[in-house]
């Protein structure tokens, strides 16, 4: 018999020795191989080297031959992950399944496609961020000799001083808690503060991260109606009446996504509503460092003596969205609940990245950077506001704001603002349609266009163009499907007894072919 044959038929024996045999079981020695088969070593050694090459074993030097595990050939079934339909059924679901979305249900900058103009997210284009700051920073932070060594869960004392001095005379390092940037915060407090299943008030409209936040948390997000002063106070109190909600979140100053300012007259009042409640209210600083050249006022916590404000906030949004360093500053018995939280989630953050705060903190570069960016947001807004104002004048800010990174656009009645970004979007612009920033039916259409991710002023003016084209593209395709489905006549009346939402806006027909 030839070596080659002998071979052959090993391989052929050793196949159906080793399906009887589980993932990493162990094959016979080469001597008893040898033995078993009536074979010379070197046919063993053959036969183990075109199984192994085969992926079927592997050998390990000095332990000998075991069964590989089991790889899947192409003519196999496709894995079958449908049970964790069932696994997971009544779990909190967050949406979100296109590359370009966020977990928040908004759009990722990182994800566009090539050409794209962003008009969504919320952070600062590079351009903007004090990149060399940044950078300056981070070089010195590592230098420091105890640069690696693990940092306290609640922060860096250094880092904690600063914090704390920017809320104002008696906060202290003791009252701050440092975090890994403002959304991780967010989910600590909604988990840390309420209970599962109960309800938490929230401005109308307001950020959806905090709404997603809330919800995986499992508690329920009731809307309290705002207008162009801020959060209500008379329907604050009647919904902690209605509720016996203990928790209110809401962002006061440069408000996400309208730009709105808490009135200074209802400041005060917020927080008394809520301490009367016995409630907390979670305050959103993130847009403290966004202003555009006008006094921003203090933050809430600064006048509450009681712990009834917890307040928050980050570094992210007006330096660098990898610079994630947040901050929630609280008074009593909450601080120790959130420190206990933070032990379980992360333990800390990561020590380098806090050093560099406070170096980058400390120096005279971060108050030029935030004058050299008040200027530029001032600027952009301005150049957003003026290209709509040209190109699309039906389309209505609520307000120019005096902070932050958008504008809260009012379209005219019946356009559905999810038919519009979607249009837009395929012109190459991204914006954020308004229903996901209500937490209950939107009482109007709404998009969010932010001036701040675009990488020059002319980028806004373009975008602004391209959502003209769109729009009108979009009236052309909608008037064309409405003749060809016969559903209008020339008259105006309705036949079939139903229009799709792209055709006529909200489309919601009711019998005789009326609409509400």
């Amino acid at each position: 018999m030839s070596a080659g044959s002998s071979t052959e038929l090993l391989v052929a024996a050793l196949r159906r020795e080793l399906a009887g045999l589980a993932p990493g079981d162990r094959l016979p020695s080469s001597r008893d191989l040898i033995t078993r088969h009536g074979v010379g070593p070197v046919t063993v050694a053959r036969a183990i080297a075109e199984l192994a090459a085969e992926g079927i074993v592997v050998t390990r030097p000095g332990s000998g031959t075991f069964v590989a595990v089991r790889r899947a050939r192409p003519d196999e079934r496709a894995p079958d992950t449908s049970w964790q339909t069932v696994a997971l059924a009544g779990r909190v679901h967050v949406p979100g399944t296109d590359p370009a979305v966020t977990v928040g249900g908004g759009i990722d900058p990182t994800a566009l496609p090539a050409g794209s103009i962003c008009l969504a997210g919320g952070y600062l284009h590079e351009s903007l961020q004090p990149t060399r700051a940044l950078g300056a920073a981070l070089v010195r932070a590592a230098r420091r000799p105890d640069a690696w060594r693990r940092a306290p869960v609640v922060g860096i004392t250094p880092l904690r001083a600063v914090l704390a001095h920017r809320i104002g005379p008696g906060f202290g390092p003791e009252h701050v808690l440092v975090t890994g940037g403002g959304q991780a915060a967010l989910s600590m407090l909604f988990r840390a503060i309420a209970v599962a299943g109960s309800p938490v008030l929230v401005e109308s409209p307001t950020y959806p991260g905090a709404l997603a936040a809330a919800r995986a948390a499992g508690l329920s997000p009731v809307p309290v109606p705002a207008d162009g002063d801020g959060l209500r106070p008379d329907l604050l109190a009647e919904a902690f009446a209605t509720t016996g909600a203990r928790l209110l979140y809401c962002q006061p100053t440069f408000h996400n996504p309208t730009g709105a300012v808490l009135a200074p007259g209802r400041r005060r009042q917020v927080v008394d509503i809520a301490r009367a409640a016995g409630a907390f209210v979670i305050e959103d600083d993130f847009a403290r460092d966004l202003g555009h050249g006008c006094p921003v006022p203090a933050p809430l916590v600064a006048d509450d003596r009681d712990g009834t404000v917890v307040h928050l906030t980050s570094l992210t949004k007006p330096a660098s969205p990898s610079l994630r360093i947040g901050a929630v500053v609280a008074r009593g018995p909450v601080m120790g609940r959130l420190r206990g939280m933070r032990e379980v989630d992360d333990s800390f953050v990561a020590r380098p990245l806090q050093e560099a705060a406070v170096e980058l903190l400390s120096t005279s570069a971060w108050d030029r950077h935030l004058d050299t960016l008040a200027t530029a947001l001032r600027e952009r807004c301005a150049v957003l506001a003026g290209a709509l104002a040209e190109h699309l004048p039906d389309w209505t800010p609520e307000r120019l704001p005096d902070g932050g990174l958008h504008l809260w656009l009012r379209l005219p009645d019946r356009t559905p603002c999810v038919a519009v970004a979607e249009a837009a979007r395929a012109h190459g612009v991204m914006v954020e349609a308004g229903r996901r920033y209500f937490p209950a039916e939107p009482p109007a259409s709404h998009l969010r266009a932010g001036f701040a991710a675009a990488a020059e002023p002319e980028d806004l003016v373009e975008a602004v163009r391209r959502l003209s084209a769109a729009v009108a593209g979009r009236r052309r395709a909608t008037g064309r499907a409405v003749a060809a489905d016969g559903a209008v006549t020339a008259g105006g009346a309705v036949r079939n007894g139903a229009v799709r939402e792209d055709a006529l806006g909200d489309g919601v027909l009711r019998d005789g072919g009326k609409t509400r």
